[in-house]
């Protein structure tokens, strides 16, 4: 998946923001103001960082070798997923499902409520 497929998904998503708060190469996918995913702009490979439940995320990483603890992240709650290597299409859309949905449920119930409506 490039950037471009990858933008497109995460925006076809209710609520969802791109954002630039740490500078202009680092790019922050958000729901209702929430971080679930994030991407170098100027980096040689395409790599996102996104959230994974921690059982889970210890499980992906043993069966796939591009997907590592979070990079700048709490490695715990965050994976670096490498979107140029040979995961498909249909796990990374899986993993990009996951980090929103975790997200959103851990939102303000009015949050919730303000994306139910969207």
């Amino acid at each position: 998946m490039d950037i471009e497929s990858f933008l497109r998904y995460c925006l076809s998503k209710k609520g969802v923001e791109e954002t630039l708060p740490f500078g202009p190469d680092t790019l922050v996918l958000k729901v209702m103001g929430r971080m679930f995913a994030a991407t170098g702009l100027d980096s040689e490979v395409f790599t996102v960082n996104l959230k994974c439940d921690p059982d889970w995320a210890v499980e992906l990483r043993e069966q796939h070798p591009e997907i590592l603890p979070g990079y700048h992240m709490n490695k715990q709650h965050w994976n670096t997923v490498d979107f140029e290597g040979s995961l498909e299409d249909d796990l990374l859309c899986r993993l990009i499902d996951h980090s929103y949905e975790l997200v959103v449920g851990k939102l303000p119930k009015k949050d919730r409520e303000a994306l139910e409506k969207m």
